[in-house]
């Protein structure tokens, strides 16, 4: 495989026309992901919070 073929594969991939790998899946939804995100990110920094009370 030649660094051309291979630069032009990573392309189409990016470029989203690779066929059946074209990402957003019927089951994810941006809402739950995105706030499934945050309650973690919160959860962290809550426990952070408690193990820091030396302030």
């Amino acid at each position: 495989m030649s660094l051309h073929s291979t630069a032009a594969s990573l392309v189409t991939l990016a470029s989203g026309e690779g066929g059946e790998h074209g990402g957003n899946h019927e089951s994810l939804s941006p809402y739950i992901t995105g706030g499934g995100a945050f309650f973690v990110l919160l959860l962290l920094l809550w426990i952070t919070t408690r193990f820091n009370r030396d302030r």
